[in-house]
């Protein structure tokens, strides 16, 4: 397999670190397991600029996009603009449009693009993602929604392959795309070098996730957030809410999707796991007393939504206590 990695000025260095550091320990782990007749990887980094250098000023060495040879994979790490003040600036630079300029071109040689974390918006930047599912870090996901509406986006999720691409999300997603990446080549060597790594299975962001950070990128959505959070241990009514917010409806429901992605039930739904999470670590409350704290009939039900949100149940949410 042979795997391209573009640095751009400002690479988020963990992210080109673990990845170079998962794939170079796949290509050393295959040649002494392997003698010569395993799996092999080619990695190279190359970059748009002469000079590249981390978001915390480290130089990285690069070869010139000019000079690269044909992939499987070109890849793409995270900037290192963790906020949208600093990102949308840096995805107007010249090299991040020369950077998109690339990836059509190798798309349309038939490449295969993967991103992680904020390298996310560099691929969807360059309309290569409109009509692809995709993931991306999801303190970001409001910003994802209003500028590449045509992407299908599912922050929750940790790693999505759509087509010819494949996605990781946030900061240490880039671990993930990298296993993922060794698993297109070799399940068996991925599973060696997740246990040299000591990597866990994390297929979902969900946990991470705060959904009050995503309500405030929006002044009604915030406002809705405040009025959910005093109502979890009631049913929940669109119409209410409206009424209470002072607008219809459809405003609502508009709003809260083009923001979070999500309709309003389903953002309520997050805060109740989030308060159903927060009792159960903090407080001696059984689970059918937490669950009726949140609004639902039995602790059965909780227990099947924690299950499905999170891919966690009581016992592992509350560091083995029962």
């Amino acid at each position: 397999m042979k795997l391209t990695l573009l640095a751009l000025d400002g690479v988020f260095g963990t992210g080109l670190s673990v990845l170079l550091d998962t794939l170079n320990t796949a290509r050393n782990l295959a040649a002494a397991q392997y003698a010569g007749d395993g799996p092999r990887f080619d990695i190279s980094v190359i970059g748009m600029r002469r000079n590249v250098r981390t978001a915390s000023g480290l130089r990285v060495p690069v070869e010139p996009a000019s000079a690269r040879t044909r992939s499987d994979w070109l890849v793409v790490p995270a900037l290192g603009a963790t906020t949208e003040e600093l990102l949308v600036p840096a995805l107007a630079r010249r090299d991040v449009a020369d950077a998109m300029a690339l990836m059509r071109e190798e798309h349309a040689d038939g490449v295969k693009i993967a991103s992680a974390c904020i390298g996310t918006f560099v691929l969807a930047e360059s309309g290569l993602l409109n009509g692809q599912e995709a993931t991306t870090s999801w303190w970001l996901a409001p910003l994802f929604h209003r500028r590449y509406p045509e992407v299908r986006l599912d922050s929750t999720r940790m790693l999505v392959p759509s087509g010819l691409f494949a996605t990781a999300g946030a900061a240490m997603g880039h671990l993930d795309l990298a296993l993922w990446l060794l698993n297109q080549e070799s399940p068996e060597l991925a599973s060696v070098v997740a246990r040299y790594l000591l990597v866990d299975a994390r297929p979902s962001q969900a946990p991470y996730i705060i959904p009050d950070h995503l309500a405030r990128a929006d002044p009604l959505v915030e406002r809705f957030e405040r009025w959910a959070r005093n109502r979890l241990a009631e049913g929940f009514s669109l119409d209410a809410a409206a009424g209470s917010l002072a607008t219809s409806t459809r405003t609502l429901q508009r709003r809260i999707e083009a923001v979070l992605g999500k309709s309003p039930l389903s953002y309520f739904q997050d805060l109740r796991v989030e308060r159903a999470v927060h009792l159960l670590r903090t407080s001696r409350l059984d689970i059918e007393a937490i669950a009726a704290q949140v609004g639902y009939v039995d602790g059965a039900t909780l227990r099947t939504l924690l299950r499905r949100r999170l891919g966690k149940g009581v016992r592992e949410l509350r560091g083995g206590r029962g």
